[in-house]
């Protein structure tokens, strides 16, 4: 999973485990200098660390992307720390399993992260990849972007906006050199669902829900995300990658 970008810079958000951890140390591996975002400070912290323990270029930068502010300062210090931004990965956000997502607060919650997180992200990675005149956008959405889920509204209808905004970024975007995708994780095995996968029996649920019989890795989410943004997939843009062991193709 090396595609040779060295020289270039990403910025990855939700990096402190799973999929964003795993994409950061891809980005890294393939030569670029990274910047990893996260509330989390230990797990960000830890990122970079692993990134410099296998000769990798990285820094830290704490952000909740549902506040815009934090969002224009994340993106400024990539630029000021290494004077471009080339790749960004918007991939922090939350899912509230469990929780009555009609709950006024819970709702509010998940709009500002899921939602308006991404639009803030990729405004400002789009202010800076403009005067480049080239740049790749890649934000996680999920198969819940795709079909429906009884059970999580907010969820549900915000990964459904994270497609929105992908095309629309895209078709705004496309004649500046400019290529925005999403990818569309299937159920996957991070530390959002580790309490369930510790539980033997649940474990079997969660791999049964997909025909390949087991639950996707958070590094083969990565490798989507590092193709989309390389000069391998340079004509793909307003497309949402489904990486999901063929669960929606039942």
């Amino acid at each position: 999973m090396n595609y040779g970008f060295d020289g270039k810079v990403a910025l990855v958000t939700g990096a402190s485990g799973g999929i964003g951890r795993a994409t950061a140390l891809g980005f890294a591996a393939s030569g670029a200098a990274v910047v990893v975002s996260d509330v989390n400070d230990t797990g960000g912290k830890e990122t970079v660390a692993l990134i410099a323990a296998a000769g990798g270029k990285a820094v830290y930068q704490r952000c909740n992307v549902a506040d815009a502010g934090e969002v224009k300062a994340l993106v400024a210090r990539a630029v000021s720390e290494f004077g471009r931004l080339d790749f960004a990965h918007n991939n922090a956000g939350i899912n509230n399993m469990g929780s009555d997502e009609y709950d006024d607060a819970v709702w509010d919650r998940a709009i500002a992260i899921n939602l308006s997180g991404v639009m803030y992200c990729m405004r400002e990675e789009a202010d800076v990849m403009l005067k480049q005149g080239r740049g790749a956008i890649v934000n996680t959405s999920s198969i819940n972007g795709l079909v429906g889920n009884p059970a999580q509204p907010g969820y549900t209808a915000t990964k459904h906006g994270v497609i929105g905004l992908t095309r629309h970024g895209a078709l705004r975007w496309a004649k500046a050199g400019i290529r925005v995708n999403a990818v569309c994780p299937g159920v996957i095995e991070t530390p959002m669902t580790a309490p369930l996968t510790a539980n033997p029996e649940m474990k079997e649920v969660l791999d049964g829900l997909t025909p390949m019989g087991r639950m996707g890795q958070a590094e083969e989410i990565a490798a989507a995300v590092l193709w989309l943004c390389s000069d391998q997939a340079s004509f793909v843009t307003g497309h949402p990658l489904v990486v999901d062991g063929g669960a929606t193709a039942t």
